[in-house]
Protein backbone atom coordinates (compact mmCIF):
# COMPACT_ATOMS: atom_id res chain seq x y z
CA UNK A 1 0.00 0.00 0.00
CA UNK A 2 1.26 3.86 -0.40
CA UNK A 3 2.77 6.03 1.87
CA UNK A 4 0.25 8.69 2.60
CA UNK A 5 0.07 12.01 4.85
CA UNK A 6 -2.35 13.43 6.88
CA UNK A 7 -2.76 16.33 8.86
CA UNK A 8 -5.92 17.42 11.02
CA UNK A 9 -5.64 21.17 10.68
CA UNK A 10 -8.72 21.87 12.74
CA UNK A 11 -10.04 19.95 15.24
CA UNK A 12 -14.60 20.77 14.53
CA UNK A 13 -15.65 18.44 17.17
CA UNK A 14 -16.03 15.04 18.56
CA UNK A 15 -19.51 12.94 17.86
CA UNK A 16 -18.41 10.20 20.54
CA UNK A 17 -16.24 7.88 22.11
CA UNK A 18 -15.89 4.17 22.05
CA UNK A 19 -15.37 1.63 25.29
CA UNK A 20 -11.60 1.83 23.89
CA UNK A 21 -11.27 5.55 23.26
CA UNK A 22 -11.24 5.70 19.93
CA UNK A 23 -13.18 8.87 18.95
CA UNK A 24 -16.01 9.87 16.08
CA UNK A 25 -14.79 13.30 14.81
CA UNK A 26 -15.28 16.15 12.20
CA UNK A 27 -12.32 17.78 11.68
CA UNK A 28 -10.60 19.27 8.72
CA UNK A 29 -7.87 16.72 7.29
CA UNK A 30 -5.04 17.98 4.87
CA UNK A 31 -4.14 14.35 2.57
CA UNK A 32 -1.09 14.02 0.81
CA UNK A 33 0.10 17.60 1.57
CA UNK A 34 -3.50 19.21 -0.06
CA UNK A 35 -5.57 21.67 0.93
CA UNK A 36 -7.69 20.87 3.89
CA UNK A 37 -11.31 18.71 3.49
CA UNK A 38 -14.16 18.21 6.11
CA UNK A 39 -13.58 14.76 7.78
CA UNK A 40 -15.97 12.35 9.31
CA UNK A 41 -14.29 9.56 10.42
CA UNK A 42 -12.89 7.41 14.22
CA UNK A 43 -9.76 8.27 15.37
CA UNK A 44 -7.38 6.14 17.59
CA UNK A 45 -6.49 8.38 20.81
CA UNK A 46 -3.19 9.07 19.66
CA UNK A 47 -4.60 10.26 16.28
CA UNK A 48 -2.11 8.24 14.59
CA UNK A 49 -4.44 5.22 13.25
CA UNK A 50 -7.92 5.93 11.69
CA UNK A 51 -11.09 3.95 10.60
CA UNK A 52 -12.72 4.19 7.29
CA UNK A 53 -14.47 7.83 6.99
CA UNK A 54 -15.81 10.21 4.32
CA UNK A 55 -14.07 13.42 3.43
CA UNK A 56 -16.41 16.09 2.32
CA UNK A 57 -16.05 19.27 0.13
CA UNK A 58 -16.83 22.66 1.59
CA UNK A 59 -20.00 22.50 -1.21
CA UNK A 60 -21.12 18.95 0.09
CA UNK A 61 -21.11 20.17 3.72
CA UNK A 62 -23.51 23.11 2.69
CA UNK A 63 -25.76 20.37 1.13
CA UNK A 64 -25.54 17.94 4.00
CA UNK A 65 -26.55 20.98 6.30
CA UNK A 66 -29.31 21.60 4.16
CA UNK A 67 -30.30 17.91 3.97
CA UNK A 68 -30.21 17.81 8.13
CA UNK A 69 -32.13 20.86 8.60
CA UNK A 70 -34.90 19.32 6.69
CA UNK A 71 -35.26 16.34 9.11
CA UNK A 72 -37.74 16.27 11.70
CA UNK A 73 -35.65 14.33 14.64
CA UNK A 74 -38.49 14.71 17.19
Amino acid sequence: MAEFKFEITSSLGVLSESAKGWTKEFNMVSWNERPPKYDLREWDPEHKKMAKGVTLTKEEVIKLKEILNKLDLS
